[in-house]
């Protein structure tokens, strides 16, 4: 009988080979191959998708736990599939397209309200507050998702509305992810107009408080968009490290005071990291700052 493997061993292999052993006991005998080498690959490629900078053959084989000539013979198949490639440089190993459009397809506006609505639900019943997943569509921000808390004067949103970026935490957020080319495009196209005396309406303003946005990875809205509410505001990230979206939290100036506002925004961090969890972000890869257009 063979000797029992350490569950430490075990524990530090990725996700997908660890449910691909398990699967290899559960599997009649003749099919135990073909899950065993699909474990594998499935687990290589999770170890690629760690280093966004790409990875060697030599360490990808110890990460995984596979023989060089093993590892190799895997990844070859799938970079001639595509969903792995090979840097002709350092002849590091990286993920391949095929597999973000596998990733995104997945990530449509359906799916991305499902995932989002339990975790709205448990952060609004946390802090008593409204909360609101949102993206980007054109040079504003669209609702996906909603949820009100149990306090009293609750934001009266609904799912599907639309808010502009320059005046709203949801919005800034998703200003924060462009590029500079693509920021400067928005501000000579957009027009900013002021939905509260406290909306930023010049150029040059909007650019520091995005700047400000960028540093410190959060947006706050006070009294920009509705003069009784006070909004903050964390990125979404996908499992390429792009912000996708926003959550936001928004509640009543009286209720919500900047002392507050400050310990709500710890929890929505919380739960924005979560979310982005659900999109497949691991936090391990640099985060990009550009999004699509």
């Amino acid at each position: 009988m063979a000797p029992v493997r350490p569950r430490t061993k075990q524990a530090s292999r990725p996700r997908a080979r660890v449910a691909a052993v398990r699967a290899e006991a559960d599997a009649p005998e003749g099919q135990r191959g073909g899950v065993q080498s699909l474990g594998r690959a499935f687990g290589i490629m999770e170890e690629i998708a760690r280093h966004r900078d790409g990875i060697g053959l030599a360490e990808l084989s110890k990460r995984v736990g596979l023989h060089n000539s093993t590892t190799f013979h895997l990844v070859k198949t799938m970079v001639s599939l595509g969903y792995v490639r090979q840097l002709k440089d350092s002849k590091k190993y990286r993920i391949g397209r095929p597999l973000f459009a596998l990733a995104a397809s997945a990530l449509d506006e359906v799916e991305m309200t499902s995932l989002a609505t339990p975790v709205l639900a448990a952060l609004s019943q946390e802090t008593g507050e409204g909360t609101q997943f949102a993206v980007r569509s054109g040079d504003a921000v669209v609702i996906l998702a909603r949820m009100s808390g149990p306090g009293a004067f609750q934001l009266k949103d609904r799912v599907g509305g639309v808010r502009p970026a320059h005046c709203t935490a949801i919005g800034k957020i998703m200003l924060s992810s462009l590029t500079n080319e693509q920021f400067e495009r928005f501000l000579s196209r957009a027009e900013l107009k002021a939905s509260t005396p406290k909306s930023i309406v010049k150029t040059d303003l909007l650019r520091r408080e995005v700047e400000t946005v960028r540093r410190a990875g959060m947006a706050i809205d006070d009294g920009e968009f509705d003069t009784e509410l006070r909004c903050v505001a964390l990125p979404v990230r996908d499992f390429s490290g792009q912000i996708i979206g926003a959550i936001g939290l928004s509640g009543p100036m009286w209720r919500v005071s900047h002392e507050v506002l400050q310990k709500h925004a710890r929890v929505v961090r919380e739960a924005a990291a979560r979310l982005s969890a659900e999109f497949g972000y691991t936090g391990i890869a640099e985060a990009r700052t550009d999004a699509a257009e």
